[in-house]
C-alpha cells in the first residue's frame, strides 16, 4: 500500500505564495466557492483548468467537497504533473490570504477520513458540514458517496467501473487534442455517453432524490454534494439540490455571492483572457458560463 503522508506533510508556515495569472487580470469575488471531483493523479484530471480558475476567483470559503486526489487510482500506477502540483500551491496560498478552506472527503480519497476533525496545513478536514448562505439558509454540505448502492454494497463494481471510466475519458482526451487542433472548442465524450445511456440517467435521477430526501430527513434548506460528475441546481420538492459537477469532464464549480445567491460557474478554456469573468446567471438553476 502507498504511503499516503508525502500528501499529510504540507507546509504549516504562512507564506505568500503570488498568483498564477497573469498582471491586470481581474478576479471575481465571491463569498463561497463549492468544487469537488479534482481527481489529481489521473490522466483526466482537468488540473490547469483548475488552477486558472483557483488564481481567477477569490472567496472568504472554499469548501473542497470530495475526491480530490484520487487515491484509487494512485495506488495502482502513480501519475503526477506540475499541473496538479500548482493546483494544491493555489489551494495553499487561498489558505494563506486568510480563507477558510474545508475539505470533506470523498470515496477517491477515503484515506483522509481518519483525519476528520483535524486541520492539515490549515485545511479544515470535516466527513460533512452545514454551510449557512448569505440569506440564512442551511445547506447540508457532503460528498454523497454514501447514498451511491454500488460504493455501500459492492465496492469491487466500483472499482471496476472506475477503470472503465478512466478509459472513457482518455479517449476523450485524445478526441480533444483533435478537435484543439482543427479549432474546435471542448467537448466531452464521456459526458455524452452518460447523458444518452438510459440506465446512466436513471441513475442519475435516483441518486438526486435519495440525497434530497435525505436532506429533508435532516431538516435543511438544501443539499451541495459531488461523486455523480453531474452539475445540477433545481429544486427537488422543498429541497434545494445542488451538485457542483467535476473537473475532468464538465470542470465547474458552485458560487455563492453576498447575497446567497447559488449558480453554477463552467471554465472553459486555459488560455487566460483580459476577462475571465462571464455572465452572472438569471436565476437560481442556470448555469454561468465563464470564458477565461
Amino acid at each position: 500500500m502507498r504511503d499516503w503522508s508525502a500528501f499529510l506533510r504540507l507546509p504549516q508556515a504562512r507564506s505568500f505564495r503570488p498568483r498564477s495569472v497573469r498582471s491586470g487580470t481581474p478576479i471575481r469575488q465571491h463569498r463561497t466557492l463549492f468544487i469537488s471531483d479534482v481527481h489529481l493523479g489521473t490522466r483526466g484530471c482537468k488540473a490547469e483548468l483548475l488552477a486558472d480558475f483557483l488564481a481567477c476567483n477569490s472567496c472568504k470559503t472554499l469548501y473542497l467537497v470530495g475526491d480530490i486526489i484520487d487515491g484509487w487510482q494512485l495506488k495502482r500506477r502513480w501519475y503526477w504533473t506540475s499541473a496538479q502540483t500548482r493546483v494544491v500551491h493555489e489551494i495553499l496560498r487561498i489558505v494563506d490570504e486568510g480563507t477558510r478552506v474545508i475539505y470533506i472527503p470523498g470515496n477517491h480519497d477515503e484515506f483522509l477520513r481518519r483525519y476528520c476533525g483535524r486541520m492539515l496545513a490549515g485545511v479544515e478536514i470535516k466527513r460533512e458540514a452545514i454551510h449557512e448562505t448569505a440569506d440564512g439558509r442551511r445547506l447540508l454540505v457532503l460528498h454523497g458517496d454514501q447514498f451511491d448502492s454500488v460504493i455501500g454494497y459492492a465496492k469491487w463494481l466500483a472499482h471496476i467501473g472506475d477503470r472503465a471510466y478512466c478509459a472513457a475519458l482518455a479517449l476523450n482526451d485524445r478526441l480533444h487534442a483533435v478537435r484543439e487542433r482543427i479549432g474546435r472548442p471542448y467537448w466531452s465524450l464521456s459526458a455524452y455517453l452518460k447523458r444518452a445511456v438510459k440506465n446512466a440517467v436513471e441513475y442519475v435521477s435516483r441518486y438526486e432524490d435519495v440525497v434530497a430526501q435525505a436532506a429533508l430527513s435532516r431538516g435543511v434548506d438544501g443539499v451541495v454534494c459531488g461523486h455523480i460528475h453531474h452539475a445540477e441546481n433545481r429544486r427537488i420538492g422543498p429541497i434545494l439540490y445542488i451538485n457542483d459537477g467535476d473537473w475532468v469532464e464538465s470542470c465547474t464549480a458552485v458560487a455563492e455571492d453576498a447575497r446567497g445567491h447559488l449558480e453554477i460557474l463552467r471554465w472553459a478554456t486555459s488560455t487566460l483572457a483580459s476577462d475571465p469573468v462571464g455572465a452572472a446567471a438569471d436565476s437560481e438553476g442556470e448555469a454561468a458560463l465563464i470564458p477565461a
